[in-house]
């Protein structure tokens, strides 16, 4: 059996029978990325040749199966994970589930608040082809993340962004849109999962996870600010 078909295997037995714990019975579904937008995260990876990815939230673990289904078909990988709440709050079942498909002799679990441990990343030089983010939904908590990010993913790079239709997060991921150079990448996920803004019944439908392409690094003048 192959790395990329032992990694299928766990994500088809997680899809069927769910993870081994969890905190309710409906928890699963609700938490985590949907099997199809998983799909669409390795095949975004696979085609932008990603090596190095830094994933923010691990819950049960599907996003970072699919992400190393995407990094098991390069020749190097490294998949840096950050949740500081994988063993309170989860029981390791994310965690577990990657130990099962083998990919915990490419990934590594960082046990430490994001704000803490990106920052230590960017110290320590390391350069991410790609990030998914699907931490803390809180505004001034994504706004770091995306920051810090900025820093590690490299020119060309991918940062994709689960739950877009939170207001946090959306508004967040504006700012860097409109004062940084962030490109969307519009067809990243089409066809994928959609939700209603802020959930709300009148608003639109949007596509659940977003991904931008970093631009090459600059600062912008102290006057040159859009508001967001």
């Amino acid at each position: 059996m192959t790395d990329r078909e032992r990694v299928r295997g766990v994500r088809q037995r997680l899809r069927r029978d769910g993870p081994q714990w969890t905190r309710s019975a409906t928890d699963f579904r609700t938490v985590t990325l949907p099997d199809g937008d998983c799909d669409l995260l390795r095949d975004l990876l696979v085609a932008a040749g990603a090596t190095t990815v830094v994933e923010i939230g691990l819950a049960y673990g599907s996003s970072a199966l699919a992400i190393g289904e995407a990094l098991a078909a390069q020749g190097t990988a490294r998949h840096v994970i950050v949740d500081p709440f994988q063993d309170s709050a989860f029981s390791d079942a994310g965690w577990a589930a990657l130990c099962e498909a083998g990919l915990d002799a490419i990934a590594e679990l960082v046990r430490e608040w994001s704000s803490i441990a990106l920052p230590r990343l960017v110290s320590e030089g390391i350069v991410a082809d790609a990030a998914f983010v699907d931490g803390s939904h809180r505004f001034h908590e994504v706004f770091v993340d995306l920051y810090f990010l900025r820093k590690l993913v490299r020119p060309g790079g991918l940062v994709v962004l689960d739950d877009q239709w939170a207001p946090s997060v959306s508004t967040a991921a504006r700012y860097f849109e409109r004062n940084l150079g962030w490109e969307r990448v519009s067809d990243a996920f089409a066809g994928g999962s959609t939700r209603r803004a802020g959930d709300d019944p009148s608003a639109d439908l949007v596509p659940r996870c977003v991904a931008y392409r970093m631009p090459e690094p600059s600062e912008p003048a102290f006057t040159d600010f859009r508001p967001f």
